[in-house]
């Protein structure tokens, strides 16, 4: 039922003509203002000029300038005027308010809590604080892994696996490592974690500087990123993972990144391959060794990752 009509319940309904175009209908319907009978088309007040407008029935009027609003009647038949709407629209930014607070005040949490507990988290934080801090002049160069220099700067040896060329580059490796990372916490325990990472990481940058024949500075997690893969692989060759959206088992996946970097060693694609393979040798030596000791934890549900 409309605002401000209301169905006419005379038993002679079909008798009734419009009052405005003389149409008769089965239902028809009787204005509250004017007490005239209008069709379906003409039943609300603006389609039939109605006088009840123009006196203000039933009708608030507005800031000059304006029509105004009607009355809202809700179920029940209780009519509520502006002051009660504003009441309510006031009391749903209120509670729209405190829900976004409160969400943003869970995800700060949620956050800290994830940042402390794991690892592979509190890396990926590090690294992104650590993309905006490159725009400072100095920041990259001073902590880049350049061969020839390694000795003379040893603390390059890890600092570089915090830095990123730009978004692509820290996307993707942050992407692999949130989900392959604390993956492999869950099996081998946050400390194992660390010191295969690191280690992993630590041997990337001397490969990358011992078989360099460039001497370009390096930057990237991506040499002990392939070393938590391949300790994961060794851990778990069976693993399903998904390579640019193909299905595949984690040994395979492997097997094709080292295959690609061997190959292309020596291009001129400004990235470090020998890194890579050298994340890799570690990471297997480092999967096997801990298979053998039997300190892998007993993994339970779905071993199903994407990538």
């Amino acid at each position: 039922m409309d605002r401000n009509i209301v169905i006419s319940d005379r038993e002679d309904t079909l008798d009734n003509k419009c009052w405005i175009c003389g149409k008769q209908e089965p239902m028809m319907f009787t204005c509250r203002h004017c007490g005239k009978t209008f069709c379906s088309d003409h039943r609300l007040p603006e389609r039939h000029a109605c006088e009840g407008l123009e006196r203000g029935a039933g009708y608030s009027s507005g800031t000059s300038g304006t029509s105004g609003n009607y009355n809202r009647t809700y179920t029940g038949g209780q009519s509520y005027g502006p002051e009660v709407d504003e009441a309510i629209k006031n009391m749903m930014k209120d509670a729209a308010k405190t829900a976004a607070k409160g969400a943003a005040t869970g995800a700060v949490y949620r956050t800290r809590s994830s940042i402390s507990t794991s690892p592979s988290m509190a890396i990926i934080f590090i690294c992104i604080i650590s993309f905006f801090l490159e725009l400072i002049p100095g920041y990259v160069e001073l902590f880049q892994l350049v061969p020839s220099m390694i000795f003379a700067r040893p603390w390059t040896m890890i600092t570089h696996m915090f830095l990123h060329g730009g978004f692509g580059h820290i996307f993707f490796n942050m992407l692999v490592l949130f989900f392959f990372g604390r993956e492999l916490e869950r099996r081998i325990g946050k400390d194992m974690f660390l010191y295969v990472y690191f280690i992993s990481g630590i041997v990337a940058a001397l490969g990358y500087a011992l078989t360099s024949n460039t001497g370009l500075p390096m930057i990237g997690a991506s040499g002990a990123i392939m070393g938590v893969f391949a300790t994961l692989t060794v851990l778990a060759p069976e693993m399903q993972v998904y390579v640019y959206f193909i299905p595949m088992r984690i040994k395979y996946a492997l097997l094709l990144f080292a295959l690609l970097d061997f190959a292309l060693i020596g291009a001129n694609d400004m990235v470090a391959h020998t890194a890579h393979l050298s994340g890799v040798l570690v990471g297997l030596y480092m999967g096997f060794r801990i298979k053998s000791s039997g300190k892998q934890r007993r993994r339970t549900g779905y071993d199903t990752r994407r990538w």
